[in-house]
């Protein structure tokens, strides 16, 4: 029989059919946000490239359960749909939007400086958005522009948010990041663009990796504070994550996902899980996966006296700009 035959055969089409149907299923995971009843009235959370994808999924369900929740957006359109769609679903009006740049550190120390003056609490944030695929670019601060926006911006952020994090104990940070990062390398040249190969997701995977290490070394910083941190892997999604990746690319990777990769809202079910559900109170410095269950990173992302030297570096980079 030619290959094209086979194509057309019937027991071809529903084999292939009902494995589809069973990856589908399992892939949405043991946990089911929407059995959780925790509620978040009089709590705030922010989230990161909350517009779109992932991340307006995460925001949706805090919305649901009645946290303020803040939206921080690059794109005032894009930030401004999403608000009015979540506030629609949701019926909660207590949603905001505030503009910032993760690959700016002048505008990551104008959103926190926002922050920090209007908002009486923090107890969620979500460091969500993310880039892939980017070509080779510096930003104003001299960083090249996916580490800026992957793991410089963000670590800012945090550390800029913790006392008003630790004022509002218990409170939760989580970190988006990727079972890619164990192809992740460390070369604190590539945070100046130096050393890097831009052949497909290479540098994502070393930014992700850069993500786990200095949120082990942040939740041991943390202890007895009452604030949490932990990352996670969401799992292989169909997000716009892949923008910047030729056609032919998205085209493929878009056609496979439809049938064994994550939608956006199954994609957010980790981190949901990580920053409202009970079984994660009080955990830190640990790397979930897309499953909800707690995972060993790879062997760089364990080791104590790299997070500490990583930390430090990022501390001293995101500081003296």
């Amino acid at each position: 029989m030619a290959w094209l035959d086979i194509l057309y055969h019937p027991l071809w089409a529903v084999s292939t059919a009902l494995l589809a149907l069973v990856v589908r299923t399992q892939r949405r995971g043991s946990w089911d946000p929407q059995a959780c009843t925790v509620q978040l009235k009089g709590k705030t959370a922010i989230v990161t490239g909350a517009n779109t994808g992932i991340g307006k999924f995460i925001a949706l369900d805090f919305a649901r359960r009645g946290a303020r929740v803040i939206l921080a957006c690059r794109s005032e359109s894009r930030g401004t749909a999403a608000l009015e769609e979540i506030r629609k679903k949701t019926g909660n009006s207590d949603v905001h939007l505030h503009l910032v740049d993760l690959s700016s550190l002048d505008s990551v120390r104008e959103f926190a400086e926002r922050i920090l003056k209007e908002e009486k609490a923090l107890h969620i944030l979500v460091n969500n958005a993310g880039v892939s695929g980017l070509p080779r670019q510096i930003t104003k601060d001299g960083f090249e522009a996916s580490f800026a926006t992957n793991h410089l911006g963000p670590f800012l952020l945090t550390n800029l948010l913790l006392d008003l994090l630790k004022r509002s104990a218990p409170a939760r940070i989580v970190t988006l990041s990727s079972v890619n990062h164990k192809r992740g390398k460390v070369d604190f040249s590539h945070f100046h663009g130096e050393n890097l190969s831009y052949h497909m997701d290479e540098v994502y995977n070393h930014t992700k990796l850069h993500n786990i290490i200095c949120t082990n070394e942040l939740a041991r910083r943390l202890q007895g504070t009452g604030v949490t941190a932990n990352s996670v892997h969401p799992g292989i999604v169909t997000t716009e994550v892949m923008r910047h990746y030729h056609f032919m690319i998205r085209f493929l990777f878009n056609l496979i996902g439809f049938f064994f990769f994550k939608s956006p809202e199954e994609g957010a079910v980790s981190t949901i899980y990580c920053a409202v559900a009970e079984e994660t109170e009080g955990i830190t410095g640990k790397y979930f996966d897309s499953d909800c269950s707690m995972v060993l990173p790879a062997p760089l992302a364990r080791d104590a006296a790299l997070a500490v030297k990583d930390f430090e570096i990022s501390e001293r980079l995101t500081s003296k700009l």
